[in-house]
């Protein structure tokens, strides 16, 4: 399976909680609409009565002293055999990392077999709250957009149509029934994925001061998928006026959100890195098509966006796959992928069409350079020749949105 996997995640949780206790705090967080309560609602059903499940975005939750009876329920389970707490969106229950410190004190002082997972859709809601007070008492797991593996064997539709899907539509698995209708599809995006994760899990945040103005970047980086944007393009892009540093901030509060991935330059100095223009990913082709007036775009029918779309959906599975991900470029050459991780080192290029020996110029440039990245191009099987004929690693898009690569 791959990483980052809605089953390949799931597994690991399982296996890890089926470890002894008491266990570090197991902090799985993602985007929205992925799966994270699905995934602790199996979990409850694999425990049975030895489950607590726990909304902290119900109700309930708001009222005086909900947690203090939750918790003793749960510590009373576990005196009496291995028990495990589902705490489901966290960051809804006030002061939550004082309370979770308190609990996995408890559970360490007292030698509790009690297993604790939280959930969390805001990930720097999550990660500054526990930063401090839960260093050292977690681990993080990160549920990200579906792959087309985990689409074909959920929903059973074949690999051809799971790639064009992630390509065309993005993953969400709440809307693959939705697609039928595509402007139903847009209005769950909208009102289940992208106002609530702008319009409420990243408002909850103090640092947001503009929410309009975090709006419109959002738009601006949909607008241009896998585009390298200055700080000051952006700005000259939106309505709503922000300093640099207040647009920079933003778009790491969308990185945290994980709706869209600021790719850096490749360089092995980090301040010339920082100092260079962010290639911006949104982590799913869903958000370009929740924007769009039309229906996606086909090969056929219109090749130009389908290269965009293509090469950011090939970016964002990079990425998903918990791939480091930065792009090259040194006028006029430019690489559109540097990846390094459990898949290797690779220079990549993503070609919609067909292209020459020309075109791969920056690639083989890239690589003489820095001989230890390999050069790769991802692009229609029909027109492999001309990189393998040039001693270039060759994989369809296809096959590189089904299986990575190795």
């Amino acid at each position: 399976m791959l990483e980052g996997g809605y089953y390949a995640i799931r597994d690991r949780l399982v296996e890890r909680l089926d470890e002894p206790a008491p266990a570090r705090v197991q902090m799985l967080t993602g985007p929205r609409q992925v799966g994270k309560t699905t995934i602790l609602l199996e979990v409850g059903r694999r425990w049975g009565d030895a489950a607590v499940y726990l909304a902290a975005d119900a109700p309930d939750a708001a009222l005086p002293g909900w947690w203090e009876i939750q918790w003793r329920r749960a510590t009373e389970l576990a005196r009496r055999d291995k028990t495990v707490l589902l705490l489901d969106e966290v960051q809804y229950l006030p002061n939550w990392p004082r309370l979770v410190k308190s609990a996995i004190d408890q559970v360490y002082r007292e030698r509790l077999p009690l297993h604790i997972v939280i959930t969390g859709s805001a990930a720097l809601e999550v990660a500054s709250g526990s930063r401090e007070t839960m260093a050292g008492r977690y681990e993080r797991l990160v549920l990200r957009q579906w792959n087309p593996r985990d689409l074909a064997k959920a929903f059973s539709v074949s690999e051809e149509e799971a790639v064009g899907c992630f390509v065309r539509f993005g993953s969400f698995p709440g809307g693959m029934r939705l697609l039928p209708d595509v402007p139903r599809w847009k209005a769950y995006l909208r009102d289940s994925i992208i106002d609530p994760a702008i319009g409420r899990d990243l408002l909850m945040l103090e640092q947001v001061r503009k929410p309009a103005l975090l709006r419109q970047v959002f738009a601006v980086c949909t607008g241009h998928p896998s585009q390298i944007l200055s700080l000051a393009k952006i700005a000259g892009a939106i309505a709503d006026k922000g300093t640099l540093e207040t647009i920079a901030h933003y778009l790491n509060l969308l990185e945290e959100a994980y709706l869209v991935s600021p790719v850096r330059k490749y360089s092995h100095k980090e301040l010339r890195r920082r100092a260079s223009p962010p290639k911006v990913v949104p982590l799913s082709n869903a958000f370009l098509a929740a924007s769009l007036a039309g229906e996606p775009p086909l090969p056929g029918s219109d090749p130009t966006t389908w290269g965009v779309w293509l090469e950011n959906a090939c970016l964002a599975f990079a990425i998903g796959c918990e791939q480091t991900v930065h792009y090259w470029r040194e006028e006029p050459l430019e690489v559109d992928a540097v990846l390094c991780g459990s898949w290797g080192k690779w220079a990549v290029e993503v070609k919609a069409g067909d292209y020459t020996s020309r075109d791969l110029s920056s690639l083989l440039e890239f690589c003489r350079r820095w001989p230890e990245y390999r050069p790769m191009v991802i692009g229609e099987e029909d027109h492999a020749h001309t990189a393998r004929r040039l001693g270039i690693d060759f994989l369809s898009w296809k096959k590189f949105l089904w299986d990575g690569i190795g």
